[in-house]
């Protein structure tokens, strides 16, 4: 394919953190640029609100007269995620057009630039995020497609003037393979998908093969404990070859040393808070420095870095009441997010408002989820989000929540959880998931914020 020929482009699924980004990566270009998805929300209210068309009708007579036939001007794109009997999927597919994934579409664009890929089960919304803003706000510059939305740009997608670009390079059914990198990131490879791999090992060689790509003199940076290597190992907890020393809190944020080989970076201050996140910025300095970007400015740009939309982001933050939202949907995460909320927050009681995703998720990692949710003083846990899967008998949110060990539990209903935070206005809470629990945040935060 010739992204260069592309002048109009459909999106299914055009509602999706990854979709919205091509869609707006068109539009930029001067495509036309049209949409399907299945409810409206925030994010393609803003894309409409930009200039591209969206509706919401799984109806083949709502698709414009322009795709009736395939032509080497039309690019059509889908996300797994719809269902295999959508008519509007089905429509393009009789009239004979080629369906893309998004994956497939981030390999045509990245083919022919320098492409910096970030990999993970988790951490490389932030990892990711962080590089493009620390090559954006140094002078470097890029172009990045981005798993979330960045707070210091306000988009998923930024565009740059040199041939860089940094992509959320996803695993979910092997996505990543498309890409060929320059520099790899990979910042965990915990056991996930097995809805798509079957079991950890297949997941494992799916990452190995990732860093096979990594093109010719390019370079690799992954996490220490995983089982395979890069050419550079990071770490913020033990020794490796870049790693981060003296992690301490001061006044609410957190610092750290910087060490890779001789060099030493003392007390660099990180904008957004979390142990996992010093983490992340460790791998985020190494690729800098490997670009050879000054010292100073990297240190500059991480401390105004504001992270991404629902990465331990702050909604509340009062003297009176804190409240974070996160993505975090996996028990590893959920434990690195509880923990760096426990070390900014000792002495608070701390209100955990939990919506599992996934039923082959909560059923994979039951007794892992029970054990990190047992972190709460207080878990308030909604139903689990089914996103593209049925339900499974005896998976739920009662059976999890009979395995969690604290005594102030109960199973939810979003007004409920509207309703306790209204009677109790809890001094410090979290909203934590992947599904629609972000749809709780605004009337959250207005009762927090108006008592």
């Amino acid at each position: 394919m010739n992204i260069d020929q592309i002048k109009q482009v459909f999106l299914i699924g055009i509602g999706g953190i990854g979709m919205s980004g091509l869609a707006r990566y068109f539009y930029q270009l001067g495509c036309t640029v049209i949409g399907y998805d299945k409810t409206e929300t925030d994010l393609t209210l803003a894309l409409v609100s930009e200039g591209i068309t969206v509706f919401y009708q799984d109806n083949i007579q709502l698709v414009p007269e322009r795709f009736l036939n395939p032509s080497v001007d039309s690019l059509v794109i889908f996300t797994p995620a719809v269902p295999k009997d959508l008519k509007i999927k089905n429509y393009f597919i009789d009239r004979g057009f080629e369906l893309y994934k998004r994956s497939q579409v981030l390999g045509f664009i990245s083919a022919s630039r320098f492409t910096i890929g970030v990999a993970g089960t988790h951490g490389k919304t932030t990892t990711s995020t962080m590089i493009a803003h620390i090559l954006k706000d140094s002078g470097y510059d890029c172009s990045a497609f981005l798993g979330g939305i960045s707070s210091n740009y306000n988009t998923n997608v930024l565009f740059g003037d040199n041939n860089v670009v940094v992509v959320e390079a996803d695993e979910y059914d092997r996505s990543f393979l498309t890409l060929h990198p320059n520099i790899a990131v990979v910042t965990s490879a915990d056991a996930d998908h097995l809805d798509i791999y079957g079991d950890e090992s297949h997941l494992i060689d799916s990452f190995k093969l990732f860093l096979d790509r990594v093109v010719e003199d390019g370079k690799s940076i992954v996490k220490v404990g995983l089982p395979f290597e890069g050419n550079i190992s990071y770490s913020s907890e033990t020794r490796a070859d870049a790693y981060a020393e003296n992690i301490h809190v001061d006044d609410g944020e957190f610092h750290f040393d910087y060490i890779y080989g001789d060099m030493r970076v003392e007390n660099i201050r990180l904008g957004i808070p979390g142990l996992h996140n010093v983490e992340n910025a460790v791998a985020a300095i190494t690729v800098a420095i490997l670009l050879e970007i000054d010292m100073e400015k990297i240190v500059t740009a991480l401390a105004n870095f504001k992270g991404a939309k629902r990465r331990f982001e702050y909604i509340v933050r009062t003297p009176e009441h804190v409240y974070v939202d996160d993505y975090a949907h996996h028990p590893e995460e959920l434990r690195a997010f509880l923990n760096s909320m426990r070390k900014l927050y000792p002495t608070k009681k701390l209100t955990v408002v939990f919506q599992p995703h996934l039923f082959t998720r909560t059923r994979d990692f039951v007794d892992g989820f029970a054990e990190v949710l047992g972190m709460a003083d207080e878990l308030l846990l909604m139903e689990i989000y089914p996103a593209r899967e049925l339900p499974i008998d005896g998976v739920n949110s009662s059976w999890l929540l009979n395995k969690i060990g604290i005594e102030n539990k109960r199973v939810v209903m979003p007004q409920d959880v509207l309703d306790r935070v209204m009677a109790e206005k809890p001094e410090l809470i979290v909203t934590v998931g992947a599904g629609d629990i972000d749809r709780l945040v605004r009337p959250l935060k207005t009762i927090l914020e108006n008592e």
